[in-house]
């Protein structure tokens, strides 16, 4: 064997082992280790290394988390903008901002829509209250017949408020409200927002169920962002939605079980990969957001049982450069989150894995019982828009003495001629 190969397969050897040192990857548990005895032919893994929506039940004592949207502003296929699911052992489900895109991965966790009624936004950006139209409107033919409940932080005036904002969306929707009032059982279509300080330290914002949530300003865009505490059943959350570091954020996730902080790209990638003039790149990723750098310097104050960056784009080619500098300033527990990631948290043990997903995802039925809409608030078509349609009735009228037949009702069509 002749020198040049022999340098060939040790380099190659190495890249191979540096590739794989370098990917994000679950902590391994070693006492969960399964030797090929514990698998038969014919039953179930014991188990998986893969969460399926819709399949596990959540223990008593458990919190778990999936990242539903980790990326950043401009969304892509693979991830969505800012969004976090927590689900917890008394039942209760929260998520945590709700930006573009992310509400196909909540599809994807097959849950009842009337569970997915509590949203807490940390800043009124789009990417991270971006979906909350989707999931408000959408959510009301996905079977959500309770009112969808947003907390939201106030502004330095009311106009950059969260209350505003909300004002101003049900302006903007009208149309679509118009369409579905009347028509559906419309009860999901209630919003109930409420708005809190921005400037409250520490400040309770929800209390129900053993369950508390506090807020924290945020130093991010403008007065009125904010991060949020979350503690139950000796369990401590803290979701920091967009900041750069802070001394509110520092002193109040201090030993939290799951820390969750922005870590944007490095400057030197946002030239290279973002297109970023220098200028721009150096204010935006250390001023405006969180460097790799800042990010552990922030967890190692914070000591948590586990740190995760996110909201940058966490490919093959990236996630090594910001580990490597997340690195030079943090050595604790740490995950760089991609979209679909699960975490099960309990007092013991944090497991962290990845979802399946399911592309062809349906809707879960309604837990209440349905109600027949209120045609009275139905808005009638104008004799223009009435004069155009074409009602076909030998094709529509078999079709509703079909569905009258089967569920034992009179429902005439709309269009007749």
């Amino acid at each position: 064997m002749n020198n040049k190969l022999i340098l060939g397969i040790a380099i190659g050897v190495a890249v191979t082992i540096a590739l794989i040192v370098s990917f994000p990857r679950a902590p391994v548990n070693t006492a969960d280790a399964q030797s090929s005895m514990d698998w038969s032919p014919t039953q179930p893994a014991p188990k998986l290394d893969v969460y399926y929506p819709g399949t596990e039940a959540i223990k008593p004592n458990e919190m778990r988390i999936v990242a539903l949207g980790t990326g950043m502003p401009s969304v892509r296929p693979k991830q969505a903008a800012a969004c976090w699911l927590a689900e917890l052992g008394n039942g209760d489900k929260f998520l945590f901002d709700i930006g573009s895109g992310c509400h196909e991965r909540l599809a994807a966790q097959k849950i009842p829509y009337d569970y997915l009624n509590k949203v807490f936004i940390g800043h009124l950006h789009v990417d991270h209250m971006g979906d909350l139209p989707s999931l408000w409107l959408g959510g009301t033919v996905m079977n959500r017949l309770v009112p969808l409940r947003v907390w939201g932080p106030s502004g330095a005036t009311p106009e950059f408020g969260t209350a505003r904002s909300m004002e101003n969306m049900q302006k903007m929707y009208v149309w679509d409200i118009g369409t579905r009032s009347g028509v559906i059982d419309f009860r999901g279509g209630a919003l109930e927002v409420h708005e809190f300080a921005f400037d409250g330290v520490n400040e309770i914002i929800y209390n129900e169920n053993g369950v508390v949530v506090r807020s924290i300003p945020a130093v991010h865009g403008l007065d009125g962002a904010v991060s949020f505490v979350m503690e139950w059943n000796g369990l401590k959350f803290v979701y920091g939605s967009d900041t750069i570091p802070n001394k509110w954020y520092v002193e109040y996730a201090k030993d939290a079980d799951v820390a969750i902080h922005e870590c944007f790209l490095p400057p030197t990638l946002l030239v290279t990969k973002q297109g970023f003039a220098p200028m721009e790149a150096l204010m935006v990723g250390t001023q405006g957001h969180t460097s790799p750098e800042q990010f552990g310097k922030v967890m190692s104050l914070v000591e948590p049982r586990l740190a995760i960056g996110y909201h940058f784009y966490n490919d093959y080619d990236t996630e090594p450069e910001v580990r490597k500098r997340v690195r030079k300033t943090y050595s604790g527990p740490l995950e760089l989150a991609v979209d679909y990631m699960v975490f099960n948290v309990t007092k013991d043990d944090i497991r962290v894995r990845m979802s399946a997903i399911d592309e062809e995802i349906w809707p879960s039925p309604a837990l209440l019982k349905k109600i027949p809409p209120d045609t009275r608030s139905a808005i009638s078509f104008s004799e223009f828009t009435m004069s155009g349609a074409l009602g076909f009735p030998e094709v529509v009228n078999p079709i509703f003495d079909e569905i009258n037949e089967m569920y034992g009702t009179d429902i005439k069509p709309i269009f007749t001629q």
